[in-house]
């Protein structure tokens, strides 16, 4: 079947219907385009496990800052298409800021999720969880899906969703997909096409580094010592720090002594480009 695509929401539901008419579980993978492997790979979980899959299109104006790179964000629909055809895609839904927004991003009811949003990110670029949250609630009522699939590279961004989705009672259940990587390490991403070659070479040291990290908390080095070490090596290789740190893996809390499930977060900048990357250990 040809892959179609859907800018309306009313023609998206009517589709949505016939499926339902024939008892058919939805998958939905919402994203912003400029796709590389790591969405692709979220497009083929998705296949595994539902009968339909839609793929959302969508800049969310609301997720960027004052200063952040919302005009020259990549937007590539045509390969996009290609790519997600290729992959069995059933519909592309590609709506437009005025629908999404009909009464302007000032006027737009807001979803909110507390706590977890303020933090790491959510403290180095204020609002945009909310922003994130926001788009994910109206995009899951648009689409209606049994299942949305989310890539582990934006760690906070899953248990934000997590969170969302438990306290609104959506019947859909949130699937995490872990890290798409190139061969040296570096987490794929759509920001990646902002850095040049000896750029993309030098962010790899922040995959390296988290897995020294875990190494040297194993070895029984103190936290701060490591995460010292770490950012050390950053700034060697030219990046510039935002954040690093070693969470619980479940709510993102400050680890205890009893805690065994935890993860790296990193967040460092490249010149302008920000990059992040996450990784989890058990202790």
């Amino acid at each position: 079947m040809t892959m179609q695509q859907i800018e309306s929401i009313q023609a998206l539901r009517a589709k949505r219907d016939q499926w339902r008419a024939c008892s058919e579980r939805v998958a939905f993978v919402p994203t912003m385009g400029n796709l590389h492997e790591g969405h692709l790979a979220l497009v083929k979980k998705a296949k595994e496990l539902a009968d339909r899959v839609v793929v959302s299109i969508f800049v969310n104006p609301m997720q960027f800052g004052a200063n952040e790179d919302l005009s020259r964000y990549p937007r590539t629909l045509a390969e996009d298409k290609v790519a997600l055809e290729s992959c069995g895609v059933d519909v592309v839904f590609t709506p437009l800021v005025d629908d999404v927004y009909p009464r302007g991003l000032a006027q737009q009811t807001q979803v909110a999720v507390p706590d977890i949003s303020n933090i790491l990110c959510g403290q180095s670029r204020p609002g945009h969880f909310q922003g994130v949250a926001t788009v994910v609630c109206k995009l899951f009522n648009m689409v209606q899906p049994d299942i949305a699939i989310f890539g582990k590279k934006d760690y906070q961004q899953l248990l934000v969703i997590k969170l969302m989705v438990a306290d609104l009672s959506f019947p859909t259940e949130i699937v995490g997909v872990d890290t798409a990587r190139n061969t040296q390490g570096l987490a794929l991403s759509s920001r990646n096409g902002y850095l040049s070659a000896e750029q993309k070479q030098a962010a790899t040291i922040i995959y390296q580094s988290m897995r020294a990290l875990v190494l040297d908390i194993e070895g029984g080095a103190t936290l701060p010592s490591a995460i010292a070490i770490a950012k050390q090596a950053w700034q060697q290789h030219g990046l510039v720090p935002d954040y690093l740190e070693v969470r619980r893996q479940e709510d993102l809390g400050l680890p205890t002594q009893q805690d065994t499930k935890l993860v790296v977060l990193a967040a460092a900048y490249i010149e302008n480009t920000r990059l992040i990357d996450n990784l989890e250990f058990t202790l």
